[in-house]
């Protein structure tokens, strides 16, 4: 008997869908979120795979938060275990005035180093991002016995990974009341806010304006200009740390995987390849992104990712 065309098509088209829905590999069930107390502060995390797996730390970037390792945490989670938490002053935990808290990054890395204490994480692989890289530095060198190994991803450690950008923030630094207005309008704006993620990108169209928009409704709420710029302020203690940083790098020799984004407008391609200098066996991938480089480069860099840890776990067994 001849089958209809029409049933023939709707068999196949069937059939391919089945096929695609068994070729996912999704691990979104395993993903939950958490707030626990540190400090007298609620710490917000995300949490996925099972906790017996070997863990990475996930460390956001500015002006974001957990959030943006959202895209990753299920193509990673069936392997690892994942914990992706929220600064004081971001995302979904407490944001108490600078009077009620001390914004610097010694602080920050201070709560977060107590949290990882709390979840009972002993030994992690640190994962950093922009601002991520001056927390992770810091855990890593109060307590380097905990890094199985780190991976970067647009977080500096070396003067040549900063762009003109700079320039301004530096004058902010150096005289924060006078340059105030202009620290805003390179750092804080909404049109800073959008570059940060299209930066010098070929191809605008493959980023979701929710990102930036998202990111400066955050920068807009009530208190979150003086704790951004507070905690900016700060910062210039990060630049003063590299040497250090850098010599924890040579002296422990991490395995180290480092996945840029080359579009980056505020971080230079120079600083992903001066890790070279400190570990020379490195990976460092240069990637078709920007400064948050999962808006763009997602399959890749869990590829990149996956690789990296699977044979860091061949070492270790």
């Amino acid at each position: 008997m001849k089958i209809p065309a029409t049933l023939a098509l709707s068999a196949a088209l069937a059939c391919t869908t089945q096929v695609s829905a068994e070729d996912l590999r999704s691990s979104r069930h395993s993903i939950s979120y958490h707030t626990v107390d540190v400090q007298g502060l609620k710490v917000f995390y995300r949490e996925a795979g099972r906790a017996d797996a070997p863990t990475v730390l996930l460390l956001h970037g500015f002006p974001s938060s957990s959030r943006m390792w959202e895209p990753l945490l299920p193509l990673l989670a069936d392997k690892y275990h994942l914990i992706a938490p929220d600064y004081p002053g971001f995302g979904l935990s407490s944001a108490p005035p600078p009077s009620g808290f001390n914004y610097t990054f010694d602080n920050i890395a201070a709560v977060i180093g107590e949290l990882t204490i709390k979840l009972g994480l002993t030994d992690y692989v640190l994962f950093m991002q922009d601002y991520g890289g001056p927390v992770g530095f810091r855990m890593a060198l109060a307590h380097p016995e905990r890094v199985r190994a780190i991976v970067i991803q647009n977080a500096v450690a070396h003067e040549q990974g900063l762009s003109p950008l700079w320039e301004a923030r530096r004058k902010y630094w150096a005289d924060p009341a006078r340059e105030l207005e202009a620290l805003k309008a390179n750092f804080t704006s909404l049109e800073a806010t959008r570059q940060r993620h299209l930066g010098s990108s070929p191809h605008p169209e493959r980023y979701d304006p929710d990102a930036w928009t998202d990111e400066y409704a955050f920068l807009t709420r009530p208190g979150q200009a003086e704790i951004q710029t507070t905690l900016f302020l700060d910062y210039r203690t990060n630049v003063a740390s590299y040497p250090k940083w850098q010599d924890w790098l040579r002296k422990t020799r991490p395995p180290t995987l480092v996945v840029w984004g080359k579009y980056d407008p505020s971080f230079t391609v120079a600083g992903a390849k001066a890790y070279h200098d400190d570990v020379p066996d490195a990976e460092v991938h240069m990637l078709e992104a920007g400064h948050f480089a999962l808006d763009e480069a997602t399959d890749e860099i869990a590829s990149l990712v996956r690789d990296f840890l699977a044979r860091l776990d061949g070492r270790k067994g």
